[in-house]
């Protein structure tokens, strides 16, 4: 975690120069970067480096921390005008997730190569809960009951990151990542079927 927090408009930007070089040095050298090697190319000391972080787990748990800020961000702007309709809402929440875990070096570092720190962890659950909750919104909207809905939007984020990640951006051309988009679709109402109980009709 950040051991101080930044208050002026330069600490602010020392950070930032900071997690810009760690980005780029993690995602040329991986795990094994240094923090004298993000300090060099960031152009400041590497006491200036750790008066802000305790060392490179921190530093990867506030990249992890940003990037999954934006991607929320990205996939709640999409989500704000998706469409209510299962079928059509787990599609749309399925397109923009593949598109926000395009492959990358620095994605690698954050989500495989790097250990698991309970920080890191903590992080991962509350956008997963996040994300939850925005999916729930959408099938609340569609006239599920609200129980019945955040159960579902749970049921249906766990299901789709994992088949994403282990299946959809396996695929080797666009002809089969779209094959791979319609099996998770499949998928996730299976998975919105099996996990739910039907939402009780209106008295």
């Amino acid at each position: 975690m950040q051991r101080r927090v930044p208050r002026q408009a330069r600490s602010r930007a020392t950070v930032a120069f900071v997690l810009d070089a760690a980005a780029q040095v993690f995602g040329e050298r991986g795990y094994a970067a240094t923090t004298n090697e993000i300090a060099a190319r960031a152009g400041v000391s590497i006491g200036s480096l750790y008066q802000y972080f305790a060392g490179k787990d921190a530093l990867l748990v506030a990249l992890a921390e940003r990037h999954l800020a934006e991607a929320q961000a990205q996939l709640q702007a999409a989500l704000e005008d998706a469409p209510t309709q299962p079928n059509e809402l787990v599609r749309r929440v399925i397109e923009v997730v593949v598109e926000l875990n395009r492959p990358s070096a620095l994605h690698t570092v954050l989500y495989q190569a790097a250990p698991r720190t309970p920080e890191l962890v903590a992080m991962l659950d509350r956008v997963r809960d996040g994300l939850s909750a925005v999916v729930a919104a959408r099938l609340t909207a569609g006239g599920v009951a609200p129980p019945t809905a955040d159960r579902r939007g749970h049921a249906l984020v766990v299901a789709v990151d994992a088949a994403i990640h282990e299946h959809v951006l396996a695929a080797d051309t666009p002809e089969d990542e779209q094959a791979r988009i319609d099996d998770v679709v499949t998928l996730a109402l299976a998975t919105l079927a099996a996990y739910s109980v039907p939402t009780p009709p209106p008295r």
